[in-house]
């Protein structure tokens, strides 16, 4: 009874702060400067805090302009804990638009929205690539999929086409390390991980019910994107430290930011 207490508190919570935030947001994006980012930002923070979901940060994330944040992606807890952490804007699924009150959240928080359609790639890249060229901060999940966050999928270098409007690329391993206040074993991973078809309202739910969860954020050193010979080459040096990051927090490890090397370098 408990958790389900717990659960429903904190669901009215988040609802309510997402209806309070929503034309507070809608007016910040008719106005000029970066109130409609910082206040992104704060909206995501809260949300984490209502929903019982701590999160540790360790580095700094690079100010910009012109950032390419790349991160693996295992929940959609992932928008949450990011969106709370880094100025800057998503690039989410096309059908994400579509849903209920989500899809309002996620185009006021600036999200760039792209589909599967192969006729559409280019005109897609080309918005990325204009926000980037405009000072705007993004983040990508160049693992192109959600995954039951046991391990880190190889980024897919079509995702990091984008990659040269950037002045900097910054890689992010973020890992959920924490569940009832106890380390997270790998049994627990599947907790906070959602892929495949499930449902987000009992994903939700069941997250709700629980306490003393946790995630850290681990953003490593960023890179000029200009030091790689090519999106390959960057696609594999991200990949790794992004991997060899997340790989450290599930183990339980001390961790520090590590470095994005370049070729030779």
């Amino acid at each position: 009874m408990g958790g389900r207490v717990r659960a429903i508190r904190r669901i009215v919570g988040a609802v309510l702060w997402t209806l309070i935030a929503i034309p507070i947001q809608a007016v910040l994006m008719q106005l000029p400067g970066r109130a409609k980012i910082r206040f992104a930002r704060t909206y995501h923070a809260m949300l984490c805090r209502l929903i019982g979901l701590k999160v540790q940060v360790v580095g700094t994330p690079s100010r910009g302009p012109s950032v390419l944040f790349v991160s693996n992606h295992s929940s959609w807890l992932d928008i949450l804990v990011l969106g709370g952490v880094v100025e800057a804007a998503f690039v989410s699924k096309d059908e994400v638009g579509r849903w209920p009150l989500v899809g309002t959240v996620a185009r006021l928080g600036r999200t760039v929205f792209v589909s599967r359609k192969r006729n559409s790639t280019g005109r897609e890249a080309s918005e990325i690539q204009a926000r980037l060229a405009d000072g705007d901060n993004i983040i990508l999940f160049p693992e192109g999929t959600s995954n039951d966050g046991t391990r880190v999928l190889p980024f897919r270098s079509s995702f990091l086409t984008v990659a040269q409007d950037a002045k900097q690329v910054q890689p992010v391993s973020l890992v959920y390390d924490r569940l009832g206040g106890l380390p997270a074993c790998r049994r627990d991973r599947p907790f906070f991980a959602w892929y495949g078809d499930m449902d987000i309202a009992s994903h939700f739910w069941r997250i709700a019910r629980r306490s003393g969860a946790r995630a850290t954020v681990l953003l490593h050193e960023p890179a000029d994107p200009a030091a790689f010979p090519d999106r390959k080459t960057l696609a594999a040096a991200t990949s790794d430290v992004v991997a060899e990051g997340a790989a450290l927090l599930r183990q339980n490890r001390p961790v520090e930011p590590l470095r994005l090397r370049p070729p030779g370098g």
